[in-house]
């Protein structure tokens, strides 16, 4: 009969053992927060999505070059001398077409690799970390600022104008070779004294 009744109890007091956690938060205010009306502040240095300021961006490939995933695709044209792209925030001229400055964020390792070596301080990671989709082709952000009928000029001028240097030098190099052949024939050939003999007369 003592058996019973104590097996009756080591049952109840491993039930209450169990439950002390579960009784213990009966009793405590909820902490749940109510995600998404309710938002936790994140820390200063959060590292989350990216973003560009291409008013200050040169096109200089330092951030893809720091990109351990390779994540970033930048095209860039240079400029004509006659285009002036104006300057950056921090005082540095612009010379470079960024026609293309797309950041693949499905591929980001939010390593910040990138924001560290930017000259002109351009790309930066923000708080925003709600951009999920469910076509991971709307995950690459296009930068660029110029449109694909700008693009198609930018690149046909700065085509052009290499064809007119590369002919300019070519004309200057002809020219250069035809004064120098005219320069050859006008000036006769001199021909060098002749050394003394070394006999001495008898």
């Amino acid at each position: 009969m003592g058996l019973y009744f104590r097996n009756i109890f080591q049952g109840v007091w491993t039930v209450l053992i169990g439950m002390k956690v579960t009784f213990k938060h009966l009793f405590t205010p909820a902490v749940t927060i109510q995600y998404p009306d309710v938002k936790l502040k994140l820390p200063e240095r959060a590292r989350n999505r990216l973003y560009v300021n291409m008013d200050d961006c040169i096109g200089c490939f330092q951030c893809d070059m720091a990109c351990p995933v390779n994540c970033f695709k930048i095209e860039t044209v240079k400029s004509l001398p006659t285009e002036d792209l104006g300057m950056t925030s921090t005082g540095q001229k612009k010379r470079l077409w960024v026609t293309q400055f797309d950041i693949d964020i499905a591929m980001c390792c939010y390593c910040g690799l990138c924001v560290y070596p930017c000259p002109t301080e351009c790309i930066k990671m923000t708080d925003v970390y709600e951009f999920s989709e469910f076509d991971r082709h709307n995950l690459v952000y296009n930068y660029a600022t110029v449109t694909q009928a700008e693009v198609v000029g930018i690149k046909a001028h700065a085509a052009e104008y290499e064809k007119e240097q590369a002919a300019k030098k070519a004309a200057a190099a002809q020219a250069a070779a035809a004064a120098k052949a005219a320069a050859a024939t006008a000036t006769p050939a001199v021909k060098p004294p002749e050394a003394p003999s070394s006999q001495k007369p008898s």
